[in-house]
């Protein structure tokens, strides 16, 4: 039986659909990781374990203006601490 985080799709959504207006400074993996799981810790987890009931799930979360904004001012968040300080590969020769 898999249990499934929905937010984590839902915080990949946002990131991937606001990349260019997040301004980032780095959008490697890691980078893109990192902000992902420093979003996550601040957001509630929503469990499922029947994938078909993911579908609601995420237009629940949709359809919550207040929700969804929310959920972007945490990416923007991560986004920002991330880009202050990333720990990838690429900006580690740069030091």
């Amino acid at each position: 039986m898999a249990i499934r985080n929905v937010m984590e799709m839902i915080v990949r959504d946002v990131l991937l659909n606001n990349k260019q207006e997040l301004k980032l400074t780095c959008s490697c993996d890691r980078c893109l990781n990192d902000i992902m799981a420093h979003a996550l810790n601040h957001l509630p987890p929503r469990y499922i374990v029947n994938s078909d009931h993911q579908p609601y799930v995420r237009v629940m979360h949709e359809a919550d203006r207040d929700g969804a904004i929310n959920i972007l001012r945490v990416v923007t968040q991560a986004a920002i601490v991330v880009s202050a300080n990333p720990r990838c590969q690429e900006h580690k020769v740069l030091r």
